[in-house]
């Protein structure tokens, strides 16, 4: 059996709000697996889903840059080694040129990106330059770009969380500033609220899956009859759906609609037609 430690049962507590003796008993009943432990708590009505950001603890920066068209984005992080340089305006300069040099390369992920140039000076060049000026170990870890009939960006805490909305847009530009008003806001809901995806369609079907066999064993626990228990795991998983898809949650600047809602207002307002698409989340840190 795993040898269940204090900081196990301090991480696992962080994760969901549980109680300690709780997150110590999952543990020792997962034999030390913390995902397993997750599930344990959540079968017992004692916690939720476990919070995505948890370990995330790098220094630096996630940072956005939008093409003049607002068709297409980029989102870089860049780490370094203390707070202090994270919040330099200069540190700042290298990861806005480094998203900037992403967008011009159209780079998929971090190795095509360090493989490129921008403005006659290679990625690698411009890291190199940064250790140098700021003095500090900087790590590039991950880019990517996006493109799309409109995209949106929003940084949070001046770049602990950095997000990219892609919209199908019909009768409006992307670039003007009543839709980028809009894709902000929206923006803004994905940092605020994480979902795990766009739409329910697009929801990963092992995540399906596995919250249905979470709802299951909750529902089983309560010893109703099975088709009531098939009905409250039905009634569940319509509630992760509605608490978990961007366009299905309550807006977070006015719960009273929900994101599909305010889109649809938007569009109106706008003259033509949006769809949200997709987004990239990312915050400083969490593939540390």
């Amino acid at each position: 059996m795993a040898a269940i430690t204090a900081s196990m049962v301090k991480e696992l507590r962080e994760m969901t709000d549980a109680g300690m003796m709780e997150c110590k008993k999952a543990l020792v009943e997962a034999d030390g697996d913390m995902d397993k432990a997750v599930d344990v708590l959540r079968t017992r009505g004692l916690a939720a889903a476990a919070k995505k950001a948890g370990r995330a603890t790098n220094e630096g920066t996630v940072m956005t840059v939008v093409a003049e068209d607002a068709k297409s984005a980029a989102v870089v992080e860049l780490n370094c080694e203390t707070d202090f340089v994270g919040m330099n305006e200069k540190f700042k300069a290298y990861a806005e040129k480094l998203g900037r040099a992403a967008l011009a390369a159209n780079a998929a992920d971090v190795e095509a990106l360090k493989a490129a140039s921008y403005e006659g000076e290679s990625v690698e060049d411009i890291l190199t330059d940064a250790i140098h000026v700021l003095g500090e170990n900087i790590q590039l870890p991950r880019a990517t770009t996006v493109a799309a009939g409109g995209v949106a960006t929003y940084i949070h805490g001046g770049g602990k969380i950095g997000v990219v909305v892609t919209f199908d847009v019909e009768g409006i530009d992307p670039a003007s500033e009543g839709f980028q008003t809009y894709g902000r806001d929206v923006a803004m809901q994905v940092a605020a609220a994480s979902p795990v995806a766009a739409t329910r369609e697009s929801v990963p079907a092992e995540v399906v899956e596995h919250e249905k066999a979470i709802y299951k064993a909750q529902a089983a626990e309560s010893g109703k009859p099975e088709n009531i228990q098939e009905k409250m795991a039905t009634g569940r998983l319509e509630k992760f759906y509605k608490e978990n898809c961007l366009t299905e949650q309550a807006f977070v600047k006015n719960p009273d609609q929900t994101v599909n809602q305010y889109t649809e207002e938007a569009a109106k307002n706008l003259g033509g037609s949006i769809k949200v698409t997709g987004f990239v989340r990312w915050a400083l840190g969490e593939t540390a």
